[in-house]
């Protein structure tokens, strides 16, 4: 298995590690009217802002070249390190990898790009959009400023994306790499990423995320992720825990009558941990909030599980869907439950649909032995992601 041996957590309820897991242990809301903006003339007007500043986290240089999920990403990478005690400088360059998730890429610098095209015209457009927007602009990012010149790479699987990023990294630690650091972010709260996210028909019209009850219609758009430090086990204190195990696979396409692929994720995300459904003692949800997708996520949990056989939680209720970034905050999150060895509350759920089969922690939280726990976590187009984690031994 491998260490988490390090974190850095933004999140829209905390823009460090600690202030948000004690934002979310207390059930504090991140969710809010859109302010970087005038959202009033579009349909979704509610979001989950940061208040994460670049400058002064962020090399001044770099805050000029890069967008805000690339922003997002050094910071955390900067303080998973930190965390975990670790100096790159101190490692050969090519035994350390780095691999982050995005699902939209650099949309607000891209945005500010394209304004100055249409207004001033294409000589006025700057050289670094060129690298700016790209999905892979973290990963390089990164790699280049802690001098990280392992396996490097960048997984597009909306919000599957976080964990596979996470899992990739773990196997790398099997064939030499020495130090990984993994994790997502995004960060699409502008016009031209809000219009983008619109398309797919699942943001909450009413202005509420409510996963699992029967006012869900959707849910609202969130910025922000997680970084991880990863080891392999041994090299230092675990001390929120090990990656034991992952599965992904990828849904039918609708018209098929094959049933959805998350069931078949959870199984093989069991079977590479060697891990029992018995020994899963808490499921962190995807929660699409989309009513269908919630349902179908109840039976894959229930059909593995059984009936209201294990708690299952959703904190992204408090955050919004980060995208890339929800499925690496799911694990952070997950991971400090692990280490605390409580679960934390989904928010907001005052009518939940009757016979999904779900022990829902709702409002509070719930204290718990935790001895190993289940993230999922689905993405626009047929991602399906499941990962397993074990408590550090103590």
């Amino acid at each position: 298995m491998s260490a988490v041996t390090g974190m850095g957590v933004v999140a829209p309820n905390g823009d460090r590690t600690e202030e948000y897991w004690d934002a979310i242990l207390a059930g504090r809301t991140g969710l809010g009217p859109i302010t970087r903006f005038d959202a009033g003339g579009y349909p979704v007007t509610r979001g989950g802002e940061s208040a994460f500043v670049a400058k002064g986290r962020v090399p001044g240089r770099l805050i000029a070249e890069t967008d805000r999920f690339t922003q997002l990403a050094l910071a955390m990478s900067e303080m998973a390190l930190d965390d975990a005690g670790v100096d790159p400088a101190a490692l050969p360059e090519y035994e350390m990898a780095v691999t982050t998730a995005s699902s939209s890429g650099g949309t607000d610098f891209g945005q500010r790009e394209i304004q100055k095209l249409w207004h001033n015209g294409p000589r006025h457009v700057g050289a670094y959009q060129s690298i700016a927007w790209f999905y892979a602009a973290s990963t390089g990012q990164i790699a280049i400023r802690h001098k990280m010149r392992g396996p490097c790479g960048v997984i597009c699987a909306e919000q599957a994306g976080g964990l596979d990023a996470a899992a990739h990294s773990a196997r790398l630690l099997r064939d030499g790499v020495r130090l990984a650091l993994a994790g997502g972010t995004d960060a699409s709260l502008c016009p031209y990423g809000l219009v983008a996210q619109l398309s797919n028909g699942r943001l909450s019209r009413s202005g509420a995320y409510l996963p699992f009850d029967e006012r869900a219609d959707g849910y609202l758009p969130g910025e922000g992720g997680a970084m991880l430090t990863i080891e392999p086990a041994g090299v230092r204190e675990a001390k929120y825990g090990h990656i034991a195990g992952h599965a992904a696979t990828f849904d039918p396409p609708p018209w098929s009558d094959r049933p959805p692929a998350l069931r078949r994720a959870i199984t093989g995300a069991l079977a590479d941990a060697a891990a029992a459904p018995g020994d899963i003692d808490v499921v962190f949800a995807d929660a699409a909030g989309v009513p269908e997708l919630d349902r179908q996520e109840a039976e894959a949990i229930a059909g593995v599980f059984g009936r209201n056989a294990v708690p299952v939680t959703a904190p992204k209720t408090m955050t919004g869907r980060l995208y890339a970034g929800g499925g690496a905050l799911d694990l952070a999150t997950a991971l400090l439950a692990l280490r605390d060895q409580v679960i934390p509350p989904t928010i907001g759920i005052e009518r939940p649909v009757e016979g999904l089969g779900l022990d829902l922690v709702r409002d509070r939280p719930r204290p718990a032995k935790l001895r190993a726990a289940l993230v999922l976590a689905r993405g626009y187009g047929g991602f399906n992601s499941a990962i397993v984690i074990r408590a550090r031994r103590t």
